[in-house]
């Protein structure tokens, strides 16, 4: 799991931010802090944490501040500024003191899920060390710029897209559209014809499950988990 400290100004944002890192798999929410004295705190007292999800107006500091704070103590957790904050000079120097990402409020859920999926990604390329070849280097980079939630076609529902990417994002292994038609309720014409804009757009992948005979089976899985 990919441990995360919400800190937040107001406890509110804070439990709601929580609430939508929770509902990434492999993502669970160490702690929240609502002030950079307690941010530091609690960077200090969680040993393994591996994300800080940061606001930059917090009552006694900036939290680029306590970005600076955590690199001058050692600490080389990563950064994904999630503020209000949008003028350029903010972003530049966010940009500059390492941050990895920078998610202006308000936003939705959407918008923090691709962020953490973009991270998550970030992680398995990096996995394994040694050196890279300039392939490996340009996957690396890329992503961080993961494709945020495309819009959707005409004629397509957001809350059926929704319960789609649920279930696949909840399942262990690939899913047929019969599968996934039996898991969300809907037919598997129409589950069918989501999974194809999954695939179209980068969020799912499609894999073939050969028989004995016959044409083999197709079968989607999450992007991020292929």
């Amino acid at each position: 799991m990919i441990e995360v400290l919400v800190v937040d100004d107001d406890t509110r944002v804070a439990r709601v931010n929580a609430a939508y890192v929770e509902k990434v798999p492999g993502f669970h929410v160490a702690g929240e802090a609502h002030t950079a004295a307690e941010a530091l705190r609690r960077v200090e007292e969680l040993p393994q944490l591996d994300l800080v999800l940061m606001d930059h107006y917090l009552p006694d500091e900036t939290g680029l501040a306590v970005v600076q704070e955590m690199r001058r103590r050692g600490h080389q957790t990563d950064v994904i500024m999630v503020t209000a904050a949008r003028d350029i000079t903010t972003v530049q120097a966010a940009m500059r003191q390492g941050a990895l990402q920078y998610l202006v409020k308000p936003f939705a859920f959407a918008g923090l899920r691709a962020k953490l999926e973009a991270y998550a990604e970030l992680r398995r390329a990096l996995d394994g060390g040694g050196e890279a070849e300039q392939a490996e280097v340009d996957k690396i980079f890329g992503a961080l710029s993961a494709p945020t939630e495309p819009d959707l076609p005409k004629g397509h529902s957001p809350t059926t897209a929704e319960l789609v990417r649920q279930a696949l994002m909840n399942s262990e292994g690939p899913l047929s559209a019969q599968e996934i038609a039996e898991r969300t309720g809907v037919s598997r014409q129409t589950a069918q014809r989501y999974l194809k804009l999954l695939e179209r757009t980068g969020r799912a992948r499609l894999t073939l499950k050969y028989g004995d005979a016959g044409r083999p089976e197709h079968r989607y899985v999450w992007a991020t988990r292929a």
